[in-house]
């Protein structure tokens, strides 16, 4: 038979074949008995959601089970307009200020195709969600990094997200007439920072300057703890004209596998994310864009209210992070406390005699030691230097990410086999 001689591969996949998460999910499926790796609740969404879904399901509106609008079922881009425009403080309109997606990383993928094109560069913060950059390269463009340096706090206290901070000389010297956008992702997965008014502000004032668009990753937008507020960038001076903000239900709602997500911003940059929408997924599940619309009406009957669900799971979820913390505290695993988000890092430093090193390994040590841990310990995480550009994965590479969103039970297993651990380690 003849076979084909000729490359098929698009030149734009070369070199973006791996990925973190099919590499983790299948070792934490083989081998983990408590996974802390992936980031999704092991606990269900709130019960006024499932309802809403079997109320869509189960209705006598059958045409809940057909197409709907392409750009967004009318109900959903309707209250999402009426709830951020709340938010931001303007009116927007539901047809062409809003547009529902395939999860939020589907809206990622339109914004990056939509915008970037090849010599175009984009900026973005490190660590930073792994999806970013392999996007960046799919649309012809290159990707910029800029770090989060830390910085150790006083008085032997833990580490804070917050301690994380970009140098703003640094972030400056990273803008050029090239830039055609920055990725700004608060509150920051994996490392749970939420950026100040000030830190948002000197971004802001970069991208006005330059002439540059924001593509804002606000999924975790209601998971802030300890009092902090997230603020939209968007709602700075000169930046709703240039910047996207993309959401997620799976997030907001605790429900990852309904993969409902959405873009707001103003008409003259959506406009390209909906020829890109139409021409690659063009349309998103309708059942449950109808009932996360039926969520947002209730949320945003009771906003600021205790009742309100952006209330009680940010609450439930710094109980879960103030445990994992002390657990890992305890251990010593010196966890580096979140301001926000499902996740924290933490310093496996201590543990480092348990996994010896291996110089010029092309694998940073921390994926070594991630790998060594959910075969011998049965503890899923992931390893911090997935979340870096390839030239600066050893730069950080004793830190591994845990997802605390979990389950009670969940998270006393995983402090079991840690204590474990630990007992073995100090055991003669």
């Amino acid at each position: 038979q003849a076979k084909m001689s000729r490359p098929v591969q698009a030149r734009r996949l070369e070199g973006i074949e791996k990925n973190i998460w099919v590499e983790f999910v299948k070792l934490a499926a083989t081998y983990s008995t408590v996974n802390l790796g992936q980031g999704f609740p092991d606990f269900p969404p709130p019960d006024f959601l499932k309802e809403a879904f079997t109320r869509a399901l189960s209705g006598e509106n059958h045409m809940l089970h057909q197409y709907t609008r392409g750009f967004g079922h009318p109900p959903l881009v309707k209250i999402l307009a009426q709830f951020f425009g709340k938010l931001l403080g303007r009116d927007l309109d539901p047809m062409t200020n809003v547009m529902v997606t395939v999860g939020a990383y589907q809206a990622l993928f339109c914004c990056f195709q939509a915008f970037v094109d090849a010599g175009d560069e984009v900026i973005i913060i490190e660590p930073f969600f792994d999806c970013y950059e392999p996007m960046v390269k799919m649309a012809g463009g290159t990707s910029v990094f800029v770090p989060l340096r830390p910085k150790a706090p006083k008085d032997g206290k833990l580490m804070s997200s917050a301690d994380w901070q970009l140098d703003p000389a640094e972030l400056a010297s990273k803008f050029s007439e090239r830039t055609k956008a920055i990725v700004l992702n608060s509150p920051n997965n994996p490392l749970g920072k939420v950026f100040s008014r000030g830190e948002l502000e000197l971004i802001a004032d970069l991208c006005v300057k330059h002439d540059v668009l924001c593509i804002s990753d606000e999924v975790y937008e209601w998971l802030v703890y300890d009092g902090k507020e997230h603020i939209r960038i968007a709602s700075l001076r000169g930046m709703w004209d240039r910047t996207v903000i993309i959401g997620s239900a799976g997030k907001t709602f605790s429900a990852t596998g309904w993969k409902v997500g959405w873009t707001v911003g103003p008409n003259r940059l959506l406009q390209h994310l909906r020829t890109t929408h139409q021409n690659s997924v063009y349309h998103c599940a309708t059942v449950a864009q109808e009932a996360v619309a039926q969520g947002f009406q209730r949320e945003l009957e009771l906003y600021g209210k205790p009742e309100s669900y952006f209330i009680q799971l940010p609450k439930m979820l710094q109980q879960k992070r103030d445990w994992l913390v002390q657990s890992l505290d305890a251990v010593g695993m010196k966890p580096i406390v979140p301001e926000g988000t499902y996740f924290l890092v933490a310093d496996i430093s201590e543990f480092k005699s348990d996994v010896p090193d291996v110089p010029d390994s092309d694998d940073p040590y921390d994926s070594r030691f991630a790998k060594w841990m959910v075969k011998n310990k049965g503890l899923a995480a992931i390893p911090l230097s997935a979340f870096y550009c390839e030239s600066h994965k050893n730069n950080y590479n004793h830190f591994i990410r845990f997802c605390f969103a979990k389950e009670e039970a969940t998270l006393k297993a995983a402090n079991d086999i840690l204590q474990k651990w630990k007992r073995e380690k100090t055991s003669p």
